[in-house]
């Protein structure tokens, strides 16, 4: 039986975390712009079972925050510009 590879998704989760350190965002907007249906892509899941963004209610609207874990994140994944496009190296 061949072991599947697991996607490294840190690059991506790296951006759904940035994004929503960016500005506030309601839970609606994150699910809408990060949800995937593919069960390779789990990048929104990912995020929330590390610890990196938490949901809390503001007003009766469900926000999504980033937390310290996920502050921390973000700075031990720094990205560095190229051109129009950003690399991600590895802590």
């Amino acid at each position: 039986m061949s072991k599947q590879l697991s996607p490294n998704l840190d690059p991506l989760i790296r951006d759904l975390v940035e994004w929503v350190a960016r500005e506030p965002r309601t839970y609606a907007d994150v699910i809408d712009a990060w949800r995937t249906s593919c069960p390779r892509l789990t990048v929104w899941e990912d995020a929330i079972e590390r610890g990196l963004l938490a949901r809390t209610w503001i007003d009766g609207t469900a926000m999504i925050t980033v937390t310290e874990a996920g502050y921390r994140f973000l700075t031990m994944h720094p990205t560095v510009p190229m051109g129009n496009m950003t690399a991600v190296f590895p802590a």
